[in-house]
C-alpha cells in the first residue's frame, strides 16, 4: 500500500475516533472521496494503544465494504464497544495511538495436527482463525510479539475461542492470513 494511502487511512482513523469519543458518532466516509485501493472491500482491525498498553481492538474477518468505510468503523467500535475495555475518554485521546491492520483474504490452513500446525504455522507473519462449532477466535500477526513460540500461540488461541489449551479434534478448523501494518499518532 502507498505511503499516502497509508496516511490518509490513518487520518480516517484518527478522525473516526475523535468523533467517537467526544461526539458519540459515526464517521461514514464517502468511498469515492479515496483512492481507488481504499475503495475496495478489506477486512481490517483498529488497534488503540494508552501508553503503549492495549486500550481497545475490533475488527472484521470478512471484507464486506471499502476499507476506508471499514477503518471509521473499526476506530469507533474500538473506542466504544469493546467489551475488555470501558468506552475511552475524552482526556485520554492524547495518549492513545493507533494501528491498522489490514487483512489479506483467509486462506484455509489444513493441518492433520497440532505438531503439524506448529511445524508449518509462521510466527511473526501469520493471524489464524480458529474454528470449532459455535468456537471462533483470531489473534493477528503483531500477538506474535506477547506469543513468540508456536505452541503458546496456539494454547492462548484455544483459550480466546472458549477451549481447553491442549484441545484438539478432527473437526478443528484454521485459516491463516497476513496483514499490512499501519502505524500512527
Amino acid at each position: 500500500m502507498e505511503t499516502a494511502h497509508r496516511h490518509l487511512l490513518m487520518k480516517v482513523a484518527r478522525t473516526a475516533l475523535e468523533r467517537a469519543v467526544h461526539d458519540n458518532q459515526r464517521m461514514t466516509p464517502d468511498p469515492a472521496a479515496y483512492p481507488p485501493g481504499l475503495r475496495e472491500p478489506r477486512a481490517c482491525f483498529v488497534t488503540l494503544k494508552k501508553k503503549g498498553q492495549l486500550r481497545g481492538c475490533i475488527g472484521s474477518l470478512t471484507a464486506r465494504r471499502p476499507l476506508v468505510e471499514e477503518v471509521a468503523a473499526m476506530a469507533y467500535a474500538s473506542a466504544l464497544e469493546d467489551p475488555r475495555f470501558s468506552p475511552v475518554k475524552p482526556e485520554e485521546l492524547s495518549d492513545i495511538s493507533l494501528e491498522i491492520s489490514a487483512l489479506s483474504e483467509p486462506i484455509p490452513f489444513p493441518v492433520s495436527s497440532e505438531q503439524d500446525l506448529i511445524a508449518q504455522v509462521r510466527p511473526g507473519v501469520d493471524g489464524l482463525i480458529l474454528e470449532e462449532g459455535r468456537h471462533r477466535a483470531t489473534f493477528l500477526p503483531s500477538v506474535w510479539d506477547e506469543l513468540p513460540h508456536p505452541r503458546d500461540f496456539l494454547r492462548h488461541l484455544k483459550q480466546k475461542a472458549g477451549l481447553p489449551e491442549d484441545y484438539w479434534s478432527e473437526t478443528l478448523t484454521f485459516q491463516r492470513y497476513t496483514v499490512e501494518l499501519i502505524h500512527g499518532a
